[in-house]
């Protein structure tokens, strides 16, 4: 059995608690706890050094969200600043004109579990997404379920459905195939997602 690097599995531990707190919904519940078990069997690191864009100097902002008042997301704010150096942060290259016009320059992404992530696996998928304020992220949609677990403010939409605000610690569930989408208000947007791309049997 391989071993992960320390950094990532605080992370990860953290983020278990995190979500097992936050993710109220059933089909959440559900979800989370099939993403995490799954988890306990560790994939293949990736070697090499992290990089970042040029939103990324939006992180320290990001970041400094007073969590006091839960002891699980200060942990995990404090254990993904642990893993922050070796992600590769990336531009979505497909968008429409749902974006915004400073969409572009104005997000990014990380891959922390699955494809191009820090452990490479393609059964899940979990990572972050960074914007810089009055960024609208496009619409978009995927096969797997998803559970957001929302570390700023920012506003989110599901399907036709009105914008709403999470806040700080909010989370919600994608169903399967449902277009959404994600905007960041006066201060950047900073969210995990977890996506369970196959389903236990």
């Amino acid at each position: 059995m391989s071993l992960r690097e320390e950094r990532l599995q605080l992370f990860l531990g953290a983020a278990s608690l995190a979500f097992d707190r936050f993710a109220k919904a059933p089909e959440s519940r559900r979800s989370i706890g099939q993403f995490f078990a799954a988890l306990e069997q560790p994939g293949i690191m990736r070697a090499g050094e992290g990089s970042r864009l040029p939103v990324c100097a939006q992180l320290d902002v990001a970041l400094a969200a007073d969590p006091s008042y839960d002891l699980s997301l200060a942990r995990l704010i404090e254990a993904f600043k642990g893993i922050e150096p070796m992600l590769e942060w990336r531009r979505r290259t497909k968008y429409d004109h749902t974006a915004g016009d400073n969409f572009v320059d104005g997000h990014a992404n990380a891959m922390i579990v699955g494809p191009g992530g820090l452990e490479e696996r393609n059964d899940l998928w979990l990572g972050v997404t960074l914007l810089a304020p009055h960024v609208r992220y496009p619409d978009h949609e995927h096969a797997p379920e998803e559970v957001y677990l929302v570390l700023s403010e920012g506003e989110f939409q599901q399907g036709e459905g009105d914008w709403f605000s999470p806040g700080i610690g909010g989370s919600f569930y994608n169903i399967p195939g449902i277009k959404h989408a994600m905007r960041s208000v006066d201060t950047p947007l900073f969210a995990f997602w977890a996506l369970l791309a196959e389903r236990p049997h």
